[in-house]
């Protein structure tokens, strides 16, 4: 475990005091996740998570229905954004992102598998996204999301988004101020 163990071969989280640094995340459901930064190495494994959404897990087009496009998005994703992903023992659960990721207030996007939504993952994925996004002096995060998702509507509202514009999809904004910042960088236990 890369000097985080325990004698007993437990994780040690010890030595993280939050986001971005804490590594590890136990859901709504008890199942353990780790967190951590996707570069292009990991195209393969985030394609696959990508290729389990069917139409009904698409939102305003995204993710690409083809394969080519599919993979061709997250080509791009990868190369020009921030990435971390959602990691548990079956492989990745759940990917965000902002991009570009050298703006000054990039665009967010959050996916979480099909069969492990409403468990807090996509909700950690924001916070760690956020904390990376303070932690490399970004301004905002902004977002657009069909209004009928009131799941996601209600987590980013929760992490602190306002809405900017409403027409057909509502575009949120998140100020990365000093609230903001104590909050999404407090370990995962101190948001709860």
């Amino acid at each position: 475990m890369n000097g985080l163990a325990t004698a007993d071969n437990k994780w040690d989280g010890s030595a993280y005091t939050g986001s971005p640094c804490c590594p590890r995340f136990v859901d709504a459901e008890g199942d353990r996740w780790t967190l951590r930064p996707a570069g292009e190495h990991d195209l393969d494994r985030v394609v696959a998570l990508y290729d389990d959404f069917g139409p009904a897990d698409r939102s305003m087009g995204i993710p690409p229905a083809t394969d080519h496009r599919r993979r061709s998005w997250i080509e791009t994703l990868l190369a020009e954004g921030h990435n971390i992903v959602a990691e548990g023992a079956e492989g990745l659960v759940g990917h965000v992102v902002y991009t570009p990721a050298e703006d000054d207030r990039p665009e967010l996007a959050v996916f979480v598998h099909p069969n492990r939504q409403n468990r807090g993952i996509g909700t950690e994925l924001c916070a760690q996204a956020a904390a990376a996004a303070v932690d490399a002096d970004r301004t905002a995060l902004e977002l657009h999301v069909d209004q009928r998702n009131r799941a996601a509507v209600a987590v980013y509202r929760r992490l602190g988004f306002e809405v900017v514009n409403a027409d057909q999809t509502m575009q949120m904004a998140l100020e990365l101020d000093e609230s903001v910042a104590a909050t999404v960088c407090s370990s995962p236990a101190e948001r709860s």
